[in-house]
């Protein structure tokens, strides 16, 4: 496989000012953080709230810029030149964490997932329909032609994280990052969610950067792992291999503190049944 995504020192602080301090707090969000992503992969940064998991995907994205290091897409370094930057957008697509926060609740399900398709001038109004159509039949979205004439407050928390999905598949991204994206959905959807992922992953040869705080589902569902603690990667490798021989006792803390079992065991029964 070849590379798609390389990350190399990457650093960023943030300073909080207070007015009622003399000095203002730096907080070293992200400290020389060194990674790479094939093509067709699966990598999860793994660790608890704070560690840098999101900060690392406003990093890779351009949301915000780094103090140090360097990001390259596809052999090219991501700059600011704006031009650049939209293509790679286009081709990084992003899974936010809440689908009901993510997604314009004024607007019909096709409008949202259309929205894509426009800002990067992508077919005519009749193709684009289409193209809506099709991710929305891709996500299990059926039937897809009434579903796209609702609003976002006539379907279920898991159907709204697949419009989610729908809308980062329409301009056939190269990668996708997924920011926590079953951490607000019950556990059977979870499931179904992370299966879905799977499924478009090996459909489309896409690759994924999966940050969660939960083990149990990057363990079924990732190729590779990064520990992430206070900003620095702790542990990375082949994800059996971190979790089932832990060296830091950071990664060995984040295994004990795992607490849904039952969730585990649903996953990996619906993975042997192949639901």
């Amino acid at each position: 496989m070849t590379e798609i995504l390389r990350v190399e020192n990457l650093n960023k602080t943030f300073t909080k000012k207070s007015f009622l301090q003399s000095k203002s707090d730096i907080t070293a969000a992200v400290r020389n953080v060194s990674f790479s992503l094939k093509d067709d992969e699966i990598l999860a940064i793994a660790g608890q709230s704070g560690s840098g998991k999101s900060t690392i995907a406003k990093l890779i994205l351009r949301a915000i810029v780094p103090d140090s290091g360097k990001i390259f897409f596809k052999g090219d370094e991501i700059t600011d030149d704006m031009l650049k930057l939209k293509k790679f957008r286009m081709q990084c697509q992003m899974v936010y964490q809440d689908p009901y926060d993510s997604i314009n609740p004024r607007m019909r399900i096709l409008d949202i997932v259309n929205e894509p398709l426009e800002i990067h001038g992508i077919g005519n109004k009749k193709s684009r329909s289409q193209i809506v159509l099709d991710a929305l039949q891709q996500v299990r979205l059926e039937p897809a032609q009434d579903i796209s004439k609702k609003y976002p407050h006539m379907l279920s928390g898991g159907q709204r994280q697949r419009v989610v999905i729908a809308r980062a598949l329409v301009v056939k991204p190269k990668m996708i990052i997924a920011d926590e994206p079953v951490s607000m959905l019950d556990v059977s959807t979870r499931a179904e969610i992370l299966e879905l992922m799977n499924e478009i992953k090996n459909e489309n040869k896409i690759s994924f950067i999966y940050i969660t705080h939960d083990l149990a589902t990057a363990k079924y569902f990732a190729d590779k792992i990064i520990i992430l603690n206070a900003g620095k990667i702790v542990e990375y490798g082949d994800i059996n291999n971190v979790l089932t021989k832990p060296v830091h006792q950071y990664t060995k803390s984040l295994i004990e503190a795992i607490s849904e079992p039952d969730h585990e065991n649903l996953y990996r029964e619906k993975k042997i049944n192949g639901e």
